[in-house]
């Protein structure tokens, strides 16, 4: 089994990367950052696995392009990569804007669709979205963010419906707050997190993450919201839609 993982030097992608090594998969790596995708993919093969290192900025069209090109068909795909601050629109930077929108939305389209016709050709394949619980719960403050993972959810339920029935399979991750270097590379950005989540939802491991992410592949799962505290969110949140808008609202950033 070939699997393409984005965003894979540290965090949520590099323990992925690294799980599926462990299954026997070969892995390819992409991220930005060479140093540490190849702290990474040493860790892979000192450990007997196969792992490929693909340096690449996916906001940055053309090497989206080019990465497709050179990575060629793969039975998985996990989009994970993805930045931006929590921040009012009002107070987000045009560039920073731009930015938050191809990581996620835009990265994960473009290469979906180069690495897709070779799976539908084939009949097989998964498509892998890591999504963030604001794609279920709008944060205050933290709107461009927040609006580009509704985008993301917004593919996915959009990708399900075109490939139904082809045998190419469509699963979306959400889990809660993760034990990453996210937030130390956009300060500010956990304060916003609403109290109610903050305190009532524990902080998963970048580990416990990739374990569900290579079980739901293996499974064919459609969906996984995790842990049970966030799946309640959602539930409740597509139920009683305003109760929960509510509860953000109250407990988390005003000016």
């Amino acid at each position: 089994m070939r699997v393409l993982v984005t965003g894979a030097s540290q965090g949520i992608g590099a323990a992925v990367a690294e799980r599926f090594a462990a299954e026997g998969a070969e892995v390819h790596l992409v991220a930005r950052g060479a140093v540490a995708l190849a702290a990474v993919v040493e860790r892979i093969t000192a450990r007997g696995g196969r792992a490929v290192a693909h340096v690449a900025d996916l906001a940055d069209e053309r090497r989206v392009l080019a990465l497709a090109e050179e990575v060629g068909p793969v039975d998985v795909l996990v989009n994970n990569a993805g930045v931006g601050r929590w921040l009012f629109l009002d107070d987000t930077a045009p560039d920073e804007l731009r930015g938050m929108t191809a990581l996620p939305y835009s990265s994960y389209a473009l290469l979906t669709s180069l690495l897709l016709p070779a799976m539908r050709e084939r009949g097989s394949g998964r498509l892998v979205f890591l999504n963030s619980p604001a794609s279920r719960i709008a944060i205050p403050g933290a709107t461009g963010y927040t609006a580009a993972r509704w985008a993301v959810r917004g593919l996915v339920a959009a990708l399900r419906q075109d490939l139904r029935g082809t045998g190419v399979g469509v699963t979306e991750v959400v889990p809660g707050a993760v034990r990453s270097n996210y937030f130390d590379n956009n300060p500010g950005s956990a304060e916003r997190i609403p109290r109610v989540v903050s305190r009532l939802v524990p902080t998963l491991t970048p580990e416990r993450v990739a374990a569900e992410v290579v079980k739901a592949v293996a499974r064919g799962r459609s969906e996984v919201v995790f842990p049970w505290q966030i799946k309640l969110f959602d539930l409740v949140g597509r139920v009683i839609p305003g109760a929960v808008a509510y509860l953000a609202w109250r407990t988390g950033v005003h000016r």
